[in-house]
């Protein structure tokens, strides 16, 4: 958390202190105080979990290169997840910000990310697509997140100079 952040969220709990033990509000008032507070918290807790650089639970972008990526398979304890350091494209270009996100594990993606990782040892850059899976209309908060898109990784093309 950063610095300014944490002192701001320091100082509306010092002010809503004051507010709660020396004003002469109504005891409805400072009761409604602590309710958007507490409702504040978790709005708050959601934005700095966003700031800190956890992976993004929301869909990958359409067009994306792959930076790197972490794989968790499932055990007895844990359900396994796919972390992906993904770098959006818009217009065929990189964007300057990279992004974590996370996905449910897939064997299927598992497999799919192990060979783009060797290839991304090698120096080979991979260009990656998620789409929706076919037969998930419907409003998009209807359905569970990371599941229901189609991930595709391949090799970026080499560029092609123009003959001098």
């Amino acid at each position: 958390m950063s610095l300014p952040l944490l002192l701001s969220l320091v100082a509306l709990a010092f002010v809503a202190l004051l507010a709660l033990l020396w004003s002469r509000w109504p005891a409805w008032l400072k009761g409604l105080l602590v309710l958007s507070l507490s409702v504040f918290y978790f709005f708050a807790a959601e934005a700095v979990s966003q700031l800190a650089g956890w992976p993004s639970a929301e869909p990958l972008p359409e067009q994306f290169v792959l930076l790197a990526a972490v794989i968790e398979e499932p055990s007895n304890k844990r359900l396994g997840s796919l972390q992906l350091w993904v770098q959006p494209l818009e217009e065929g270009k990189p964007t300057a910000q990279a992004r974590a996100f996370s996905l449910a594990y897939r064997k299927d993606l598992h497999a799919l990310l192990n060979e783009s990782l060797k290839k991304t040892r090698e120096g080979v850059t991979q260009v990656g697509s998620a789409t929706l899976k076919k037969g998930q209309g419907g409003l998009a908060w209807l359905r569970p997140s990371g599941s229901e898109q189609q991930v595709k990784l391949r090799d970026l093309p080499v560029p092609q100079l123009p003959e001098k």
